[in-house]
This record gives structure tokens, sequence and C-alpha cells, in this order.
């Protein structure tokens, strides 16, 4: 039954709370069901915005989310067409991204990795039986269900799913998330199911060592791997790996979709329904530590990316200061990653290269990602700033700071200094000629949002340098940094460090 214009059922039912996250389209909030106390999140739709076809999409990710039910996934309670507004009720899953939860873990297993792809293969099996393919599976639409230990892993972000019947394959556009993506999508080959499975390959790849499969800076380079299925188990962390999940990887990971395991075939494999006999409970330091990193990059991507849909900038090869993103492995080689490999395309007519700037935004049903993604912003560009202080690299310095930066510091001497000529004379006489080396460490850095374009953050640096005489020292203070966003830049505009502790022959190794 057609609901009237002035129908009021969502409001009459539920009352919303605070905002938990944002999309070009749509907003998510709490709210609690009147009748039961119970709290949902609400995903509402401004549908005058919306053209015909992306109205299509919503009512048919909502047609979607209605079949399905199952404890791996998250559930649509409701769903509530107003005049202007489309309300979507969702769980409301407070445990947010299970990657996250993994780097928290005191212990963290190939057990532990078993246990999480078999939540999610239940997950991608029951929408596989009622004729569902994802089409999106990456780490960001994995969530917990609550902060609670052993707490569920819940599917997310139907968005881009579709409807297929039986085994069907066809071409249904071009869909998914670059580093997720399989080789029949890329190769512009009917697809179906067997797509999701080849997401699963990917994530427990990373699951098991912190990093993906698949990875350059270049896309047209990373799909060429993709579809070759170029990757490969390198030593020494893959060694301590049993050789029961890289079978189960290498059945995911299978070229021909006809030939790669099925989910409910993949529930079977011995790693996951035998992992007691099967998998290792060895606790894995490498891959908690790696996979920091990679939540790291992928929290700094997504920041970016906010900021280049913001401003129709579609060239997210580069960072936020127009540099080519190169990541650097503890090796000290350079490692280049696909910078855009958390990026969701999604495009009806085919062209690859070219995101979906007009869909249904990719906003999250359940979590609000964005603060979080700023923090690390926010932390990046600290760690920047350290590092052009560390080369001496004073033109990469002013890039960072802003021109009336303010400062106190040990060396005003109880003064505020104004202006950057007090911090150029260091840079000229004093950083990169007292020591060989330095390196620095940020500890506990702690990041205060003030609103969308402000931030503060506050954190411990340690310093180790050599010194000419080849003696190695030890620094450290404690420092907070003002940061203002203009013209889409962050610039640290104040600065406070207390005094320096530790044996040291020049007190500017933390300008």
């Amino acid at each position: 039954m057609a609901a009237p214009a002035a129908c009021t059922r969502f409001s009459d039912n539920y009352e919303l709370k605070e905002e938990l996250g944002k999309g070009a389209f749509s907003v998510v909030r709490r709210c609690v069901q009147k009748s039961t106390g119970l709290e949902f999140a609400a995903k509402i739709i401004n549908t005058k915005k919306l053209s015909a076809r992306d109205f299509q999409k919503l009512e048919r990710e909502a047609r979607i989310c209605r079949k399905l039910q199952h404890p791996n996934i998250v559930r649509l309670h409701d769903s509530i067409q107003e005049e202007n507004f489309h309300y979507l009720v969702f769980d409301l899953v407070t445990g947010g991204e299970l990657f996250e939860d993994i780097v928290a873990r005191e212990f963290y297993s190939e057990a532990d990795a078993s246990h999480c792809i078999q939540q999610i293969l239940e997950s991608v099996n029951h929408c596989h039986q009622n004729g569902v393919v994802h089409r999106d599976l990456k780490p960001e639409n994995l969530l917990l269900a609550s902060k609670q230990k052993g707490a569920a892993v819940k599917l997310a972000d139907f968005g881009l799913a579709i409807e297929v019947q039986g085994e069907q394959q066809a071409w249904f556009g071009f869909a998914g998330t670059p580093g997720y993506l399989s080789p029949e999508v890329l190769k512009k080959e009917p697809y179906g199911k067997p797509v999701d499975i080849w997401a699963c390959g990917v994530i427990l790849y990373i699951l098991l060592v912190g990093y993906p499969p698949f990875w350059d800076e270049d896309q047209h380079r990373l799909y060429a791997q993709i579809k070759a299925g170029a990757y490969d188990y390198p030593s020494p962390e893959w060694d301590t790996v049993t050789p029961e999940a890289k079978n189960l990887i290498n059945q995911m990971l299978t070229v021909n979709p006809s030939k790669r395991i099925t989910a409910s075939e993949a529930l079977k494999h011995p790693w996951i329904c035998q992992r007691e006999r099967v998998a290792s409970v060895v606790h894995r330091q490498e891959t908690v530590d790696c996979l920091k990193k990679f939540n790291a990059r992928r929290k700094l991507k997504g920041a970016i990316l906010t900021t280049m849909l913001a401003t129709r900038n579609f060239s997210s090869k580069y960072d936020a200061h127009g540099r080519s993103i190169i990541t650097k492995k503890s090796d000290g080689s350079q490692v280049k990653e696909s910078t855009d490999s958390s990026t969701t395309l999604e495009d009806d007519d085919v062209k690859e290269d070219k995101l979906n700037k007009a869909g249904v935004d990719r906003s999250s049903t359940v979590i609000a990602k964005e603060p979080e993604a700023r923090k690390q912003e926010i932390i990046k560009m600290t760690e920047q700033l350290i590092e052009a202080i560390n080369t001496g690299d004073y033109e990469a310095y002013t890039k960072i700071c802003d021109p009336h930066l303010t400062a106190f510091e040990p060396e005003a001497l109880g003064n505020l200094v104004e202006g950057m000529d007090f911090h150029k004379f260091y840079f000229d006489n004093v950083l990169g000629k007292n020591c060989k080396a330095v390196n620095t460490t940020i500890l506990n850095p702690h990041v205060h949002l003030l609103g969308e374009d402000a931030a503060c953050i506050a954190y411990v640096r340690l310093t180790q340098y050599m010194d000419k005489q080849g003696q190695a020292h030890t620094q450290q203070s404690e420092e907070t940094r003002v940061w203002h966003k203009r013209d889409n830049k962050w610039q640290n505009v104040h600065f406070h460090r207390s005094g320096v502790t530790g044996s040291s022959p020049f007190t500017f190794a933390h300008k």
C-alpha cells in the first residue's frame, strides 16, 4: 500500500539520536524504537537528491537486505518510505571494524584468522543461497556486533549487491574495490557468485600476514597482477603459516571462476572445520604489526578520498600534497602499492577508470568512519612534519607549517615565537649537521578533532641519533601541535614542546 504524502510513520515508531556517519545523500543516526527501547542505526536517504537510477539502486539494496537474515550479516529491521526521505533501519553495530579489533588484541593466531574467515564465509554462503552477490567484500565492510570479546563478525553495506538466478553468470557492470576485484570482472567477462570468494581469498591472505596479495601504485599494473593471479608467499612471514591455510587461499584465488572453491565447499575445508587439529595457535606478532600499518594506510586513503570526492578531484594516485604515495618497507626499500585500494568503483557503463561520481554513496550503513580517518590523517601529517625536521628539509617544513606559526619551546627561553625565521636558523645551521642519522618514534598520539577543519595532537617524541663521534643518543620530549585546514590542506599553526630529557650534544633534535 502506498504511504500517504504526509506519513509520519518513522517518527511515530522511532526517536532519532546522535549522528553516526554521513554520506553525500544520506546520514546515519542512532535511533531508539519507542515501543521496545531497543537501539538501531537509521540510514536516512534524501530521495529528492537521487536520480531515477539511484532510486532503483536504493530499492534494490532494501530488497536484498530484507531477504538476508543471518547472525553474520548486519540486519535490516525496517524500511520506511516517506515523501522526501527513505529510512533504512539496521542493527546498531558498535564493535567497529574487524581489522581494527585484531590489532588491539593481545593474542592473534592462525586459528583466530580461521575463525574470522569462517564467519565471513558463513555470511557469503547465506547470500549465495539467497541468490545475492555482495560484490564489495573488503575490510571496511567487516564489522563487529559489539566491543565484547568474541563478538560476531557482521557483513555490511549491500549498496553494490546484485540478485542472480542460481549459478547464472552475466555482465553486471564494473563494480567493486581495486585490490579485491576478481580477474573475470577485470577481463569484462560474465561473472557471478565466485567474485565474492576471490575477495574472501584476498581478505584471508591479509588476515594471515597483514598485507595484501596484490599491490602496485599503478592501477593498470595492479590489474595485470590480478588477471594473471600473480601472488606468492614470501619468506619469512609465510614460513610459519600451515600448508592447509595456503591451500585454502590457492583454491579461493583460482583465476578460473568455474574451478574456484564455493562458499559451502570452503566451509568444509579442514583448515576451517577442523581448525583445532589443523590451524596453528602460535601468536603472530608480525601480522599484527603489519596490519596496523595496513589499517593506517586504508584510513589515510579514505580521508584523502573523502577530500577528493568533496572537491571532485579524482587524481587518487597522489597524496594530499600531490606526491605519489609510496610506502617504505621496514628494510628501507620502497614498496609501491595501489593508492586507491579502498576506493569503491561502480560503473554500469563499464569504463573501469571512472569513479561513480553520482551514484548512491558508499557511506557505511552502521558505523561512523570519517572521524577516525581524520585522526589518522593528522597523525600522518605530524609524521611528515617530523620527517622534514629530521632530514633538514626546510622547504617541506614550510609547506606543512602556517607562515605565522606560533611556538613555545625550550629554545625560545619561555617566549612565544611567531613566524618561520626563528626555525630557519636551526635548519640552516644545526639540523643535519650535528649528527649522522636520526630516527624518531611517536608514542601514544592522542588526536582531538575540533570540528571539520581543526585538530590538536599530543604525543611523546623519542629521537635517536648518532653524533659525529659515532655515539648513539636518545632524547624524549612531549609535544602538542594544533592543525588547521585551509583550502583542503592541513597546516600546523601552533606547537608547544616540553624540555628535552636525555643526553645530547645539541638541543635541536626535536624542533
